[in-house]
């Protein structure tokens, strides 16, 4: 159960994330519908390839592309005086994309019986890769690069899945909900992973 509902929950959320983003940079329809797709599937796609799964098992979700159709046609229409704030809506639909398609992506390598690196990578791709590709798309640094933490949320929620310490619905949905908190933290407190600048002289 838990599955197909983080499936749908991400799927709206990563559709409404790209069709945002698309109507920012004035995207006509047909763009709005494509950079909206791209990443509801994107980083599933992605992830699909380096675990070694067919290409074509993207198209057997019919029902979540008709979902994600349906998400963008919806959100589309509303009136902008209903949706002032496009920044804030932005952030708020990646954080639960990200958590609910991170969590997607570790079940999904949990349940092939992969190493602990493959459950990670799985769903840190799954999570992040769908927004990288859009962020391409649309001229964009990625969200995952830039200073606020992102893909590290990815990466913990699945160490945690990889150790199947925790095991039930009940578990995931927590899960799910603290990811997409601590993103949404990361974002609106400015946290953010050490770095380093070199300056290069000529």
């Amino acid at each position: 159960m838990a599955w197909e509902v983080f499936s749908v929950i991400g799927t709206i959320a990563f559709a409404i994330s790209g069709a945002i983003v698309a109507m920012e940079e004035e995207y006509d329809l047909f763009g709005v519908y494509i950079l909206g797709i791209v990443t509801a599937f994107g980083g599933g796609a992605i992830r699909n390839i380096l675990i070694g799964l067919p290409v074509s098992t993207l198209w057997n979700q019919e029902m979540m592309f008709q979902i994600a159709l349906a998400a963008i046609t919806i959100f589309f229409l509303i009136p902008n005086h209903f949706i002032k704030h496009w920044n804030r809506w932005g952030n708020v639909t990646d954080a639960i994309g990200l958590s609910a398609f991170a969590i997607q992506g570790g079940m999904y390598a949990v349940h092939l019986d992969l190493p602990l690196a493959a459950v990670i990578v799985a769903a840190v791709l799954t999570g992040a890769g769908g927004g990288v590709v859009r962020d391409l798309l649309a001229g964009r640094k990625p969200i995952v690069l830039r200073h606020e933490i992102y893909g590290v949320w990815a990466a913990c929620a699945s160490f945690l899945l990889g150790l199947e310490i925790f095991k039930g619905d009940i578990f995931l949905y927590i899960l799910f909900v603290l990811i997409t908190a601590l993103r949404i933290l990361s974002y609106t407190k400015g946290w953010g992973l050490p770095s380093k600048k070199i300056s290069i002289v000529k």
